[in-house]
């Protein structure tokens, strides 16, 4: 499968359309691209779930072991690990009833988002949500 599969506006758009967000290997080091991000998207309205065992809480807010320790909905599961660390993320997004699985730039991982796409989650790879949500709300496409 070629990665521009998993680069379509249709993807990306839906992706977005969540509120809530959980951001798997979010660090709590301001120099971190995870970090930027997330809080990005807490600056334009979605509420971040930081995912990292080694931390307790970023960016104020409590910080979960895994994804299935996070308490109610998760619509985007965002992730920033390694290729290789992806696919067990993608079981347990699809386990969670998440809506969407987002690769970010870098990571790619076939197998993780074929499964994830076969269980009707949104999948995106080697994207940058921060990127994509700023350029789609310049045309009016995002929240």
């Amino acid at each position: 499968m070629a990665l521009s599969q998993w680069q379509s506006d249709d993807a990306i758009k839906r992706c977005l359309e969540g509120g809530r967000v959980a951001v798997v290997g979010l660090s709590s080091n301001p120099a971190r691209p995870s970090f930027g991000v997330a809080e990005y998207l807490l600056q334009v309205g979605y509420e971040v779930v930081p995912v990292n065992p080694n931390e307790d809480e970023i960016l104020g807010r409590a910080c979960y072991a895994d994804l299935q320790s996070i308490p109610g909905r998760v619509d985007l599961v965002d992730v920033f690990r390694q290729s290789d660390a992806v696919l067990p993320i993608a079981e347990s997004a699809i386990a969670i009833g998440a809506k969407g699985l987002w690769l970010q730039l870098g990571v790619y991982q076939p197998q993780a988002l074929a499964l994830a796409q076969q269980a009707g989650l949104a999948c995106v790879a080697d994207r940058c949500t921060k990127i994509e949500h700023r350029s789609l709300s310049l045309h009016g496409w995002v929240r």
